[in-house]
């Protein structure tokens, strides 16, 4: 048994620059005002679509991040509709070879009892692939919402606004923020303007 903590790594090449400028080619198509792009102009008209809510414009440009975290938080993750999604399937995975991991919480602290009962899940896990030949899709029956899981998860800058937004709020699960926060920070810093009004109050 190992505890690991969530984490995040993009997985698309992102050059915020070229980004942007994608995205002021064809917001400006709108406008047909092309000929106002220079080799600085794109930050700022992407700064004006976003104040302007002209969000259909930032649609044209996806990102696909990878989630380490717990099935309890993916269960939040893929209730968001205009996103792909490929996830670790404990259908198929066979953690009697693989290992059982679980996510450290981010707002408490396992206690002995604790690490006792995941200790016995896996014990159980085990017993029931090996001595009781069942497979893994019938022993994940006895698999909790702290399992490890990976997820990766692909989207437009839109929906990832809609994304962040909610689940970097205060009202959000503890171990949903722990996910989504350094992702946000991470993203306010690679592609500038797009994730700055939601960056702003969000970080304690």
């Amino acid at each position: 048994m190992n505890l690991v903590k969530s984490s995040h790594e993009i997985i698309t090449k992102i050059s915020g620059d070229d980004l942007l400028k994608r995205i002021e080619v064809a917001g400006r198509t709108c406008y047909k005002s092309e000929s106002k792009i220079t080799g600085q102009s794109a930050e700022s008209f992407v700064a004006h679509i976003i104040k302007s809510g002209h969000h259909s414009v930032i649609e044209h440009e996806n990102i696909s991040v990878r989630f380490i975290c717990d099935r309890g938080v993916t269960h939040e993750i893929v209730r968001h509709r205009l996103v792909a999604y490929s996830q670790e399937s404990t259908r198929y995975c066979d953690y009697g070879k693989m290992g059982i991991k679980f996510i450290i919480p981010s707002d408490w602290n396992l206690d002995e009892d604790d690490y006792k009962l995941l200790e016995h899940i896996e014990t159980h896990y085990n017993k029931c692939l090996n001595e009781k030949k069942r497979s893994p899709q019938q022993a994940r029956y006895f698999l909790p919402n702290g399992l490890k899981t990976e997820i990766i998860m692909t989207c437009n800058l839109r929906e990832w606004r809609h994304v962040l937004k909610l689940r970097t709020s205060k009202a959000a699960h503890p171990d949903m923020r722990a996910l989504m926060i350094p992702l946000l920070i991470e993203l306010t810093n690679r592609i500038p303007i797009i994730f700055d009004d939601i960056n702003a109050g969000r970080i304690e």
